[in-house]
């Protein structure tokens, strides 16, 4: 539809204004092609000087810029804003994030000298959790330590505080920002149990998802996955068998689910659930036959990896699967 939207603006033969220049921005942004960024380009060009200071244009030019990958004439355009406001602010810092330059992000983060929003809170916490350095470590924790206690609730913002913090390697402090959460989404839950995994204390997720049970809010696919993640990790039957018993069939069908199922049955020794589930995979990507192969491996059963790595289309095999199988095959 954002095609038809271009069609359409590129018929008006009266003068735009500055909603008309908002709308094309953000479907040059969405579609990201080589006509939008043509379009988008030129527009941008012939926009009138006033509306640089408009905020929601300016927004729209900058994101549109960054989703281009042009971080320079992004930087231009901000440059160029008279009155810059917190939203043209946040623009620039997700642009810079999405553009994986995070350290311009705290840059440009350490040089707002207007309020912040919940946005900001997020997007540098985001940030802080992508460098993970000791100056992301120190900014991330003087924010989160001078966060209105309002925003605490915001459960997009307190995920994002949870996430960066576990990425620190700090669960005490995690856990804390957790338990002060008075409104708890199944976001939050996920980003904490995610943690959990990645500093190595898989079993607190268990327990987290009982709590979940408790208060009959949902996991979704991705605390689904992190679960199982954690039963990868725990490498007991039981729990497994217990997490899977739960996981809503129309969850069970995705192809990321399969995917981790495989894994997660071939760290627990049980080869034959690997495969009942690999068999199930309607459209096995990648990461499918990887992750058969490696299960069949860390079961002693070589031959088996070699025989499905040759059956392995040769356009899903990477290096991975050549690690897989030679492995296996040790």
């Amino acid at each position: 539809m954002f095609e038809k939207a271009l069609d359409l603006f590129e018929q008006i033969d009266i003068e735009l204004d500055d909603v008309t220049y908002t709308i094309a921005f953000n479907c040059c942004a969405k579609l990201f092609n080589d006509r939008a960024m043509k379009i988008g380009r030129k527009l941008l060009d012939e926009m009138p000087e006033n509306y640089r200071n408009d905020n929601i244009t300016s927004t729209s030019a900058i994101d549109m810029l960054m989703k281009f990958g042009d971080v320079e004439s992004a930087e231009r355009f901000f440059r160029s804003i008279e009155t810059k406001s917190i939203i043209t602010y946040n623009a620039m810092i997700k642009g810079y994030a999405g553009n994986e330059t995070f350290e311009k992000a705290l840059d440009l983060f350490e040089k707002v000298d207007i309020e912040l929003d919940d946005v900001t809170y997020t997007l540098v916490f985001n940030a802080c959790a992508k460098l993970c350095n000791d100056r992301a470590m120190k900014i991330g924790k003087k924010l989160l330590a001078k966060m209105p206690e309002n925003y605490r609730n915001n459960n997009i913002t307190s995920t994002s505080a949870i996430d960066m913090l576990m990425k620190f390697g700090d669960v005490e402090s995690a856990e804390r920002i957790f338990r002060s959460i008075k409104a708890k989404g199944a976001n939050i839950y996920g980003a904490l149990m995610n943690g959990y995994n990645l500093n190595g204390e898989s079993w607190k997720c268990f327990k987290i998802f009982e709590e979940m049970k408790e208060k009959d809010i949902i996991p979704g696919e991705i605390a689904w996955n992190i679960l199982i993640g954690a039963c990868s990790k725990s490498g007991m039957l039981h729990h497994c068998q217990y997490i899977v018993n739960q996981i809503p069939l129309n969850i069970q069908n995705k192809i990321r689910t399969q995917n981790a199922l495989i894994d997660m049955w071939g760290k627990c020794a049980s080869i034959e659930n690997a495969k009942n589930v690999f068999n199930l995979v309607v459209d096995r990507d990648t990461i499918t036959y990887n992750a058969m192969i490696n299960a069949f491996g860390l079961n002693g059963m070589g031959s088996q990896a070699a025989e499905l790595y040759r059956e392995m289309p040769n356009n899903l095999r990477d290096h991975v699967s050549q690690i897989c199988v030679l492995n296996a095959c040790s």
